[in-house]
C-alpha cells in the first residue's frame, strides 16, 4: 500500500476538490512544520497517509488503483 495519497485519491474517496485542496495545504502546512522542507513546494500534490489520517480522523485502508 502507498504511504502518500494524492489529491486524485482524495478525490476518488469522495471529497469536493476544494476540500482536498484544503487537506493537502494543511498537510503541507504540518510536515513544513515539522522540518520537512520538501513539502514547501505548489506544484507537490501528494502528502504522507499518516497526515491526512491525522488531519480527517479517517482511517485509509483501501488501497486505490492507479490515477496516471
Amino acid at each position: 500500500m502507498s504511504t502518500v495519497i494524492s489529491k486524485e485519491e482524495l478525490i476518488a474517496v469522495g471529497y469536493p476538490k476544494s476540500t482536498e485542496q484544503g487537506i493537502i495545504r494543511e498537510d503541507k502546512a504540518l510536515m513544513i512544520q515539522k522540518g520537512y522542507a520538501f513539502f514547501n513546494n505548489k506544484r507537490l500534490g501528494c502528502v504522507p497517509k499518516e497526515a491526512v489520517e491525522q488531519i480527517t480522523g479517517i482511517k485509509f485502508y483501501i488501497l486505490l488503483g492507479d490515477f496516471k
